[in-house]
């Protein structure tokens, strides 16, 4: 009977590395279909790009001193940085401001000279005493002159929050089991009109991507002429977020500066010849002495 015992012991074995196989090559099959399936709390949340939308100018909310002001009152005259976060959040929004004072400080623009920013609380139990604190911190770390009356700190009623976060395509949702709030992370670009001009993922920011954006929403009134050349070069990439390189636009650009180049050179050289031709300064044929 040994042998019949050693047998099945070896079928049960091999039961064991089949059914051990099946496991490796299905689980990640089952766990791809189970992660495709977001958390309830989850599935509204993200951010659908606007762009070129208008941002309602007329919704009222609270700075950080507590007066009622309206978005219009930082509109008019230069593009903005919005940013909606909470000022409580313990994880993401914090990161938020960080990534953009790290860009700002970078930045060759100031705020409140060329750009203002605002920075909207979408949590409506938030009062204004919070948002002084945290205008406090960053304007500290910023440091940077006139920059008070540029980077604005407000909260606001939930209505008024709604209608904002619908504006540009920002979806969170509250969680009562842990009283927090589960969002996306981004900023937005806004043009002196109030329309949205670009999208910014994630809690890293390039500041060349930053400062290309903020001259384009300015319709160029701001930045260096390299700003301007940079943009001709440089393609805004909705999907991305980001500023890529077209090819073709700087081989015409190197095309150009090339003819330029050579048309001034040829310029130049055609009025040395004039002007030598009328000045007889040219070169004179050696005398010749008469043989005696």
């Amino acid at each position: 009977m040994n042998w019949v015992t050693e047998r099945n012991k070896k079928i049960g074995e091999m039961g064991i590395f089949a059914a051990c196989a099946l496991f490796i090559l299905v689980a990640p099959f089952a766990r791809a279909e189970e992660s495709s399936e977001k958390p309830v709390l989850l599935r509204d949340v993200g951010i659908d790009q606007k762009l070129n939308e208008q941002v309602p100018l007329d919704l009222v909310f609270r700075d950080e001193t507590g007066r009622s002001v309206t978005l219009r009152e930082y509109f008019g005259e230069k593009p903005v940085i919005l940013t909606m976060v909470y000022y409580e959040c313990p994880m993401l929004c914090t990161q938020v401001l960080n990534g953009l004072l790290t860009s700002l400080k970078v930045l060759p623009l100031d705020v409140g000279k060329q750009f203002n920013v605002i920075t909207v609380s979408f949590n409506p139990r938030e009062k204004p005493g919070l948002a002084a604190n945290k205008k406090r911190v960053y304007l500290g770390l910023y440091a940077r002159p006139g920059a008070a009356e540029g980077w604005h700190f407000l909260t606001g009623d939930e209505a008024p929050i709604k209608e904002l976060a619908q504006a540009v395509g920002f979806h969170y949702a509250y969680d009562k089991q842990s009283d927090q709030f589960a969002h996306a992370t981004a900023i937005m670009v806004l043009t002196p009109q109030g329309k949205i001009s670009r999208y910014y993922y994630g809690i890293d920011y390039s500041p060349r991507d930053l400062r290309l954006s903020l001259v384009e929403a300015s319709a160029n009134k701001i930045g260096s002429p390299v700003d301007k050349i940079l943009l001709y070069c440089y393609h805004y990439d909705p999907t991305t977020g980001k500023y890529g390189l077209v090819v073709a636009n700087v081989l015409r650009a190197a095309a150009l500066v090339t003819f330029l180049v050579l048309g001034t050179f040829l310029l130049v050289m055609f009025k040395r010849e004039k002007y030598v031709g009328a000045s007889g300064a040219g070169p004179r044929p050696n005398a010749v002495r008469p043989y005696r």
